[in-house]
Parts: C-alpha cells; sequence; structure tokens
C-alpha cells in the first residue's frame, strides 16, 4: 500500500473527532480503521498526532485528548473540532484575499483546488467579499525555490542548490536529482539525491539560497528508497551517537516528542532518556532551550559544552543579578 498524501491524512485527522464523538462508548480500533479505510498502525500513527493538535496554549487541557480502554478508542475532549466553523465578515474577507494570494502562486499544484475554495468562500461572503480591493503580492524566496524545484521535477532534470546548513553555519553548493516534493508541518522539504554525498537527503526549502534547472537530466540511482514521513523526518540511524539526558518533570514532553531509548523514571518525577542522534550540535542546542529542565549525563564532551556556553551566558548578567538599567528612547 502506497503512503499516504497529505490530503489525505488531513482528511481523514478532521474526520477522526466528530465519528469518535458520535460514538461516546467507543469504538473498537479494529472498526475505526475499517471505516477509514487504512491499516490500524496508520491510524494509531493518526491518533498520535492528534494528541499534539487543539487550542493556543498547547498544554494539558488544550490538546485533543484520546482515551484507550482494551481495543478501544474514545475521546475525551474535542477541542472544539465538534463545533460548526461559522466566519464573521472580516474573518471571510481575509480568508478571501489570503486565498487570493495562495491561488497566484508560481508553481501551485492544487491551483484548481484552491480556485473553488475561493469561489465558495466569495459566495459565502456575499458582498463584503466583492469590496475587496487587490493585493500586490511579492513572492518570498521559498516560493521562487519551490516553483523551481517543481519545474525540474516536471522535466526530469538535475538542479543545483546554494544551501545553508545551520549546525555548520555555512552555505554549500549541491547538485542533486530531485525525487518528491513534501510538506511536512507547514514546511516545504525536497527529497533528492545528492551527488556530492551519493545519498538521499532532505532539503528545507526556506534554507534554498539559489536553485536552478540544470540542462542534464536528473539521474538518481534506480530503486533509491524514500523516506517514510509518517515515523517523523528525525530518523536517526542506528550507528548514531546516543546522547542521555535527565528530563525534569517539566520536560517530560521530550520523550513524547522526539524517538528516545531506555526511558526510565526518576524519584522527582523526571525522566532519564537517550536520544540517537547524528547531530550532536542539535542536542546542544534542545538542551540549552529547555532552560535548566535537562541535564547531560553522556556524552562528556556535550555535557562539558553545555556548561561551558552556561558559564558565558552567565558572565553577561551582573553579580548581583540585576539587568542594568536602560533610559526609554
Amino acid at each position: 500500500m502506497s503512503a499516504p498524501t497529505t490530503t489525505e491524512r488531513m482528511t481523514r485527522l478532521l474526520s477522526l473527532v466528530p465519528y469518535l464523538t458520535a460514538r461516546p462508548e467507543g469504538v473498537p480500533l479494529a472498526e475505526v480503521a475499517r471505516d477509514f479505510g487504512v491499516p490500524e498502525r496508520q491510524l494509531r500513527r493518526d491518533m498520535e498526532l492528534l494528541w499534539m493538535c487543539g487550542l493556543p496554549g498547547y498544554g494539558p487541557g488544550d490538546l485533543i485528548d484520546l482515551a484507550f480502554e482494551g481495543d478501544r478508542v474514545r475521546v475525551t475532549f474535542t477541542a472544539g473540532m465538534v463545533r460548526p466553523l461559522r466566519l464573521t465578515t472580516d474573518e471571510a474577507v481575509a480568508l478571501v484575499v489570503a486565498l487570493r494570494a495562495l491561488v497566484e502562486l508560481p508553481g501551485l499544484a492544487e491551483r484548481e483546488a484552491v480556485s473553488r475554495a475561493l469561489a465558495k468562500v466569495s459566495a459565502a461572503a456575499g458582498h463584503a467579499a466583492e469590496r475587496v480591493t487587490p493585493v500586490a503580492l511579492s513572492v518570498d524566496a521559498k516560493e521562487q525555490a519551490l516553483a523551481v524545484v517543481r519545474e525540474g521535477l516536471e522535466r526530469g532534470r538535475a538542479l543545483h542548490l546554494t544551501y545553508y546548513v545551520p549546525t555548520r553555519d555555512e552555505r554549500t553548493e549541491r547538485t542533486v536529482d530531485p525525487l518528491r516534493l513534501l510538506l511536512v508541518d507547514g514546511r516545504w522539504y525536497l527529497e533528492a539525491w545528492s551527488r556530492e554525498v551519493a545519498g538521499v537527503r532532505l532539503f528545507r526549502l526556506d534554507r534554498v539560497d539559489d536553485v536552478r534547472v540544470l540542462d542534464e537530466p536528473s539521474s538518481p540511482p534506480p530503486g533509491v528508497p524514500l523516506r517514510d514521513v509518517d515515523a517523523g523526518l528525525y530518523q536517526p540511524g542506528p550507528g548514531s551517537p546516543v546522547v542521555r539526558l535527565r528530563l525534569a518533570r517539566t520536560a517530560r514532553w521530550v520523550a513524547e516528542y522526539y524517538p528516545v531509548e531506555d526511558v526510565r523514571e526518576l524519584e522527582d518525577g523526571g525522566l532519564a532518556v537517550a536520544v540517537r542522534t547524528a547531530d550532536v550540535a542539535w542536542a546542544k542546542r534542545l538542551v540549552a532551550s529547555l532552560g535548566g529542565a535537562a541535564t547531560v549525563e553522556e556524552p562528556a564532551e556535550l555535557a562539558a559544552a553545555v556548561a561551558a556556553d552556561a558559564r558565558a551566558a552567565l558572565t553577561r548578567y551582573p553579580a548581583d543579578g540585576q539587568l542594568p538599567a536602560t533610559s526609554a528612547d
């Protein structure tokens, strides 16, 4: 069975909550999977994603909540997804403007679908939509890159990229054979065979400084496996280094958000986990972003680097801990 498209999965996610709400006593997982025409494994992935969807705040009490009782599942908090959508005039006009802007983007794949949506929203908005004046748009670099990449895919041509690598803070030149475009978590990615490293790589389009379609044909090796993005973009190999962390109670979410190994409960309510990553610099940024709610146990080099960064940050503050007063402009 082929991997589900983004559109198919989004449609299913939007339907799951009202489907479960209409069955408050719960439904067997096998029955839900059969009704939606997907394997039970895919259904479980969808439900794991639903757990991270909800209302602004995105904490306990804000996110969609599901309860599993044996082989049955039911929804215990809908986050408002069962309420009918009623747009105010301002919201309808804003949506019309956004759709008109979207339909003008170069290389848009679903232009016909967007046009149909625009017609429906405009009809629902009535006279308010007629008063929307034309909007001048400047297409940003990401959209320009998207259009060029789509051209390369459609023509079967290789691409030359100037690509920014944030972990090394450098720009690299790549010649790639494009395989497909992916939209994951609101970001566009190009999956391509990189000739420089002789392997498949993902390139975030908002990090592409320049892209050109080459005259030569795209020629990736036959049978190159595509990444299963349903398992997440972050998929370290079994040989990647292991980082061992102690997470405070407030940072337990890390074990749910990232693939971790050797999860162990701590007496203070925290967790000890192992994270396998090919990018130790990423782990360093993660620990720093948790603001003291995570400490590095291994490797020692990473723990020393995090401690050195913390000491350097502390030197920016006065000994009394008070920031100097600043005058208003």
